[in-house]
C-alpha cells in the first residue's frame, strides 16, 4: 500500500504545489475582502474543528493482514451537523480532506442547507479490493470513527471510490453497535433502506440546471451552444444527457482513457457512462478521439470539467476556449488558473454552486430518514430544481451588484450566512 501526498498530475508543475487546502484558503482570502464578516470569523474558518486519523486493519481474502489509514475532517458546524463524502483512493490525505471539507461548508451555506462541512476517506485503491474486502474495510472504518459520526453530528455520503452499497455497509455497522437501525447516519444509501430516489443523479442534474441558467444569463440559447464534458461518470453523464435532452449539442465526452469528439454532436444516451460500462467511452467509438487534455481546450461554448480536481491550471488556462466553465468536479480549477480565466473574460461557475445537487438531495434524504417518510423521485427533482434556482438567484444578485467573479459571489453568499450564524451563536465560553 502506498500513500501519495498530492492529488494532482505529476507533470503539472503548479498542481503539485497547490493542494485543495491551499486552494480553499486562497479562495477564502480573496472573497473575505469583499464581505463585512468579522476578521476573527475568517481566521477561524481557515482551520478545521478537528481531523481524525485512524488505522484500519483488514484481513485479506488470502488470510494476510494489511493496515490502511483513514481520515475524517470536520471543518465547521455553526449552521448544523458536519456533512460530506467518504472517498477511497490511493491519494487521500489529511490536507485534501480538510480542503474538501471547507468547500462543503461553503456549498451548504450557498444552498442555505443547515449543515457544515466534513470530508473523509481511506488511503486505498478500491480496484485492488474484492467486494468482501471492501465490505470488511468499510465496516471496520465505521467502527473506528463511530464516535465522530451520527445523524445529528456528522453524516457521511458516497464520493470517489464509494457508492450506495458502501453507505449501506457503513450504516449497518453503525446501527449494529447502536442496537437500532439508524438510516440517518449516512446519505446516498439504496432507497430500499432509507436512501432517496434521485440522489445518485443529483450532482449531474444540478450541473445541468446551473449550466442552463448560465447560458441564458449570457443571452445564449441552449439550441445554439456546444458543450464538452470531461468525465463521463455519475456527474458528467447525467449532466450531459439532461443538457442534450434540453437541446444543447454535446460535442465531446471523456473518461480516464480519453474522449470522443464530434462537432455535429454526440448521441449521449448511446455513449456508456462509467456506471454502465467502466471506462467504456473509448470502446464505444475510436474513430474521432481526443485526449482529456485536448478536450479541455476544444473550441466550444461551454466546458464542464466533471472528472477530478486541478485539471485547469496555469499551464493550460490561456488555451481554454470555452466562454463558460461549469465546474462539475470538486476543485477542477486552481486559484492561479481562476485568475487567468477571469482576466480573459471567461466565466467560471464554481463547484460550490454547480455540483451542490448532491448535498442538497442528501439533505432531502436526511429529512426523509428523520421523518420515516419517502419522497417520490418527481418530488425530489422538483425540490432540487427549486433549491438550485434559489441559490442561483442569490449568487447572481451578488454578481450583478458588484464587479466580481461567480466564485467570489458564491463565497460572499456563503460567508455572509456563516458570519451571521457565528455572530448569533457567539464564541463559547
Amino acid at each position: 500500500m502506498t500513500q501519495k501526498q498530492t492529488t494532482h498530475s505529476e507533470s503539472d508543475s503548479e498542481s503539485t504545489t497547490e493542494s485543495p487546502l491551499e486552494t480553499a484558503r486562497r479562495q477564502l482570502r480573496t472573497a473575505a475582502g469583499r464581505t463585512d464578516v468579522d476578521d476573527g470569523v475568517i481566521e477561524r474558518l481557515k482551520h478545521p474543528t478537528r481531523v481524525v486519523e485512524v488505522s484500519i486493519p483488514l484481513e485479506r481474502d488470502d488470510g494476510s493482514v494489511d493496515v490502511f489509514t483513514g481520515y475524517r475532517a470536520q471543518h465547521d458546524d455553526v449552521r448544523g451537523p458536519y456533512k460530506g463524502g467518504l472517498r477511497y483512493h490511493p491519494e487521500v490525505n489529511a490536507d485534501e480532506c480538510v480542503g474538501l471539507a471547507m468547500w462543503m461548508t461553503w456549498k451548504c451555506a450557498v444552498m442555505d442547507i443547515p449543515f457544515g462541512g466534513g470530508k473523509g476517506g481511506i488511503v486505498v485503491d478500491p480496484k485492488e479490493l474484492s467486494d468482501d474486502e471492501k465490505e470488511r474495510l468499510t465496516r471496520r472504518f465505521a467502527e473506528e470513527i463511530r464516535d465522530e459520526v451520527g445523524p445529528s453530528r456528522d453524516i457521511p455520503a458516497p464520493d470517489m471510490g464509494t457508492d450506495a452499497q458502501t453507505m449501506a455497509w457503513f450504516m449497518d455497522a453503525y446501527s449494529m453497535q447502536e442496537g437500532e437501525t439508524i438510516p440517518g447516519v449516512v446519505t446516498g444509501k439504496p432507497p430500499v433502506i432509507g436512501g432517496s430516489y434521485g440522489r445518485e443523479e443529483a450532482p449531474g442534474r444540478s450541473v445541468a440546471i446551473v449550466a442552463r441558467e448560465a447560458i441564458e444569463y449570457y443571452d445564449e440559447s441552449l439550441d445554439d451552444v456546444s458543450i464538452a464534458v470531461q468525465g463521463y461518470g455519475s456527474v458528467g453523464a447525467n449532466a450531459a444527457r439532461l443538457l442534450d435532452e434540453w437541446g444543447a449539442d454535446i460535442v465531446a465526452v471523456s473518461d480516464v482513457n480519453g474522449g470522443l469528439y464530434d462537432p455535429d454532436g454526440l448521441q449521449t444516451q448511446d455513449v456508456p457512462s462509467h456506471k454502465e460500462e467502466p471506462e467504456g467511452v473509448m470502446r464505444y467509438d475510436s474513430s474521432n478521439t481526443v485526449s482529456n487534455e485536448e478536450l479541455l481546450e476544444l473550441d466550444v461554448d461551454v466546458l464542464i470539467p466533471a472528472a477530478i480536481g486541478n485539471v485547469i491550471t496555469a499551464d493550460n488556462a490561456d488555451r481554454i476556449q470555452a466562454d463558460i466553465i461549469v465546474e462539475g468536479a470538486n476543485g477542477p480549477t486552481t486559484s492561479t488558473a481562476d485568475t487567468i480565466l477571469h482576466e480573459r473574460g471567461k466565466h467560471v461557475i464554481p463547484d460550490i454552486l454547480a455540483n451542490a445537487g448532491g448535498v442538497t438531495v442528501s439533505y432531502f434524504e436526511w429529512l426523509q430518514d428523520i421523518n420515516r417518510r419517502t419522497w417520490s423521485k418527481e418530488r425530489v427533482n422538483d425540490e432540487l430544481e427549486s433549491a438550485m434556482l434559489d441559490a442561483w438567484t442569490d449568487v447572481k444578485a451578488e454578481v450583478d451588484a458588484g464587479d466580481m467573479s461567480w466564485r467570489d459571489a458564491a463565497y460572499v453568499v456563503a460567508l455572509n450566512r456563516i458570519g451571521e450564524a457565528k455572530e448569533a451563536r457567539g464564541l463559547w465560553p
